[in-house]
């Protein structure tokens, strides 16, 4: 038998998800009825599912996080290489762009299952050097069992592999690096700015990178569940000695950071 609202309860959920729809996150007063009210809450949950989406909680504020890339609010690729990436930007470049970020937020836990970080910060440069260590990694399979990975995990290594080689990195010793420089360095302050621009990542000193309580969360309750990363993880880790390499992640259909 269908569950009867009262009309305030319909309106009031709405305007919280009207709200998430229009600006990504509410503030305090949003927050609190959707905590409040219990039907409130199963109503802006509902909302968000028919978009694919999840209402989540952090701080003092409700977020819509887009949870599949279908999704309406999910950012697309034409979004971020109009906005991030250079003019003439192509796949490749979004290929990188991600394993950046999965680079980033690896660096902060032990383990696919940990559950709070297990550092603070990391620096630019740091996190440069574990994205070529990842690209170091991907050297190491078979060239044609690396073919057969990308029809897997969807993720063209090969191209990603010759990005990176490609980049300029004569100026990577340069404090401060344009977003015009082709280099390695200005490819990471692109990573950095969007991790900044979708609330991911903070900036606490000159060159050193926090994650916020919405990326802890992300990760908690997303990033690390077997059935979302598709064994991408795994792939990327599996030549690391000891560290993400101690609990394996088995392959499942969903997305991995397109999410």
């Amino acid at each position: 038998m269908p569950v009867l609202y009262e009309n305030e309860v319909v309106l009031k959920a709405f305007r919280i998800y009207a709200e998430l729809a229009r600006q990504g996150l509410t503030e305090r007063e949003g927050l609190q009825q959707y905590l409040a009210d219990d039907e409130v809450r199963g109503l802006v949950d509902q909302f968000a599912r028919e978009v694919d989406c999840v209402a989540l909680p952090v701080g003092n504020q409700l977020h819509l996080v887009p949870l599949v890339r279908l999704s309406p609010f999910h950012v697309s690729n034409d979004y971020l290489k109009k906005t991030y990436l250079r003019a003439q930007a192509v796949n490749a470049d979004l290929y990188l762009l991600y394993v950046a970020i999965i680079a980033f937020i690896g660096a902060f836990y032990d383990s696919y299952q940990t559950i709070e970080p297990t550092r603070d910060f990391i620096r630019m440069d740091e996190w440069l050097s574990l994205v070529q260590e990842r690209v170091e990694g991907l050297k190491e399979h078979d060239p044609e069992r690396l073919r057969q990975y990308e029809k897997e995990f969807s993720y063209n290594w090969a191209l990603i592999i010759e990005k990176w080689d490609a980049m300029d990195d004569i100026r990577e010793t340069a404090k401060r690096q344009s977003g015009n420089t082709i280099s390695r360095m200005s490819f990471m302050d692109t990573a950095r700015r969007f991790l900044m621009d979708q609330g991911l990542a903070e900036q606490i000193g000159d060159g050193e990178l926090a994650i916020t309580e919405k990326s802890k969360i992300i990760v908690q309750r997303y990033f690390m569940e077997l059935q979302n990363n598709r064994g991408i993880l795994q792939f990327l880790y599996q030549f690391e000695g000891g560290r993400k390499q101690e609990q394996p992640v088995k392959e499942e259909t969903g997305d991995a950071i397109d999410s």
